[in-house]
């Protein structure tokens, strides 16, 4: 009884943004530095990609730990969208609606900067998907399964596409750092003697990372990363 009761406290679901968040910081983190393996050329790239897919082995089989991961990462994502919508709707019923209009003038930039940066990444992941992991049709019109470097510079040869890459990470780095910053606080971290270097950890972040994701996009769009 007591695990529902922090199940559906306030404190509870705070808890559970934290870890997923802290699930998906890692995720990005490893992501973009894969990523960045493309300055590498053709071979070594796709050599990497498909290397995801033999992860573990030969204790584990083909794309088992790669199964397992994406399991993980829509299980955490679920969580922490069903977390932030109910800790909104929780806050929201808190007070009569002729409060409402005050309220959100009240509400912190920080608060307003998750909310909306969140729902813009949440779309783009479904687009990224679409894009550089499903090939659909309209989305990606010249994807090749299994060969991850000429997809990603074909894909990243259309302005318009990089522009959405680019508008995301933007909403990736307020998310990032404001994200960071509120799950020290709610995993009891933070302090006053460790505070500069959480805080200059959440700036590294919120910035390194949407730096290095757009340096890709960037060069393909440039001719530094060609086919």
């Amino acid at each position: 009884m007591q695990a529902v009761a922090l199940y559906q406290s306030s404190i509870g679901k705070k808890a559970i943004m934290a870890v997923t968040g802290l699930i998906w910081i890692g995720y990005v983190a490893v992501h973009m530095y894969g990523n960045l393996k493309v300055f590498q050329g053709a071979l070594y790239f796709n050599e990497y990609a498909e290397g995801l897919r033999h992860l573990g082995e030969p204790v584990f089989g083909f794309r088992h730990l790669l199964t397992v991961a994406r399991l993980v990462l829509v299980a955490s994502l679920a969580a922490h969208v069903w977390a932030a919508v109910s800790l909104y709707n929780q806050a929201r019923n808190a007070r009569p609606s002729n409060y409402e209009s005050k309220r959100i003038v009240q509400a912190n930039y920080a608060s307003l900067t998750m909310r909306w940066g969140g729902t813009v990444i949440l779309l783009f992941i479904l687009f990224h998907l679409a894009h550089l992991t499903w090939g659909v049709p309209g989305v990606h019109n010249d994807f090749e399964l299994g060969n991850a470097y000429n997809n990603l510079v074909y894909g990243f040869q259309s302005l318009p596409v990089v522009i959405i890459y680019l508008v995301a990470l933007v909403a990736l780095g307020f998310h990032l750092f404001h994200g960071t910053w509120s799950l020290f606080q709610t995993l009891g971290l933070n302090n006053k003697s460790v505070e500069p270097l959480l805080r200059s950890l959440a700036w590294i972040l919120a910035i390194g990372v949407p730096v290095g994701f757009a340096a890709v996009p960037l060069a393909v769009l440039f001719g530094m990363v060609t086919l």
